[in-house]
């Protein structure tokens, strides 16, 4: 992995901590997720036209394509998500769908794309996985918990959480193709699929529009947040997988593990610090590795 790979993973991490929070905190839905869309559409409109003016006009099939079905990816990705941080704690959800998302996509770009990967590339990311397991509670996600409503909550955040990951690696895979062998431009990749994503999910919207305007007065704020942030946190990644294997970058995000558990715990008040802090030794060993591997 190239040094400013690297780079651009952990400026990537620190940002998409940061707007997971405002995204838990806002404790939204399918109307949230249309929310942060439109205003992405918008507020990226300049740089979008910008980029696009003289390549949009020449693409093909398959580059449209590969914008339809990676649109399609965020917005399951995305519903999914919000609704796991509705349903459990972000210190469980979170963990589980960034680690089981790249080690997913480290499999198939390894299995199906041909990439390989070398003995510390393969140690990195098992500390990487471990650590997001620690993260998520450790031995004590595998035990039931001893109150029915805590089980429960953890059962879910873990059943959202690796249907998430699942998602996750499926759009990696997917863009990691877009940018790396169709060698489309990461912030296309990204802003045009906002277009589908916003038509995807209108209809949520228009179907009550009184409720989605009280959801709106109520949560415009944490969305304009996410809107402006996460585009910026995956674009740099898009521009790392340029510079890296599939295999390498994928887990390599999950540096954002180390930055959720120092601000999470803190602004949410959830899980056990130590475990966490564990975890996250346990994840910035893995992203060194694969910086070395």
């Amino acid at each position: 992995m190239t040094p400013t790979a690297f780079a651009l993973i952990l400026l990537a991490g620190l940002i998409h901590a940061s707007w997971n929070i405002a995204a838990k905190k806002a404790g939204g839905d399918s109307r949230f997720a249309f929310f942060t869309s439109f205003l992405m559409m918008l507020f990226w409109a300049p740089l979008g036209w910008w980029v696009g003016r003289g390549v949009v006009p020449l693409w093909g099939a398959a580059e449209w394509g590969i914008v339809v079905g990676s649109g399609l990816l965020h917005v399951a990705y995305y519903v999914t998500l919000l609704r796991g941080y509705r349903k459990a704690d972000l210190t469980v959800v979170y963990p589980l769908a960034r680690g089981s998302g790249p080690l997913l996509s480290s499999l198939v770009a390894i299995t199906l794309l041909g990439e390989r990967i070398s003995a510390l590339g393969a140690v990195g990311i098992v500390g990487v996985v471990g650590g997001v397991f620690l993260i998520a509670g450790g031995p004590g996600l595998l035990r039931a918990a001893h109150d029915v409503q805590a089980r429960a909550r953890v059962h879910k955040g873990m059943a959202y959480g690796l249907l998430t990951g699942a998602f996750i690696a499926s759009y990696t895979v997917v863009d990691g193709y877009a940018v790396k062998l169709l060698l489309m431009s990461p912030i296309l990749v990204d802003y045009m699929g906002n277009f589908v994503r916003v038509a995807v999910l209108a209809p949520v919207v228009l179907r009550d529009l009184p409720a989605a305007g009280s959801l709106w007065r109520t949560q415009w704020r944490f969305a304009l947040l996410v809107a402006v942030i996460s585009p910026v946190s995956y674009v740099l990644v898009l521009f790392a997988l340029r510079e890296a294997p599939i295999s390498l970058v994928a887990p390599a995000r999950e540096v954002s593990m180390l930055f959720a558990a120092l601000l999470g715990g803190h602004l949410l008040g959830e899980g056990d610090r130590l475990a966490r802090l564990l975890g996250a030794v346990c994840i910035a060993a893995g992203v060194a590795l694969l910086a070395l591997g």
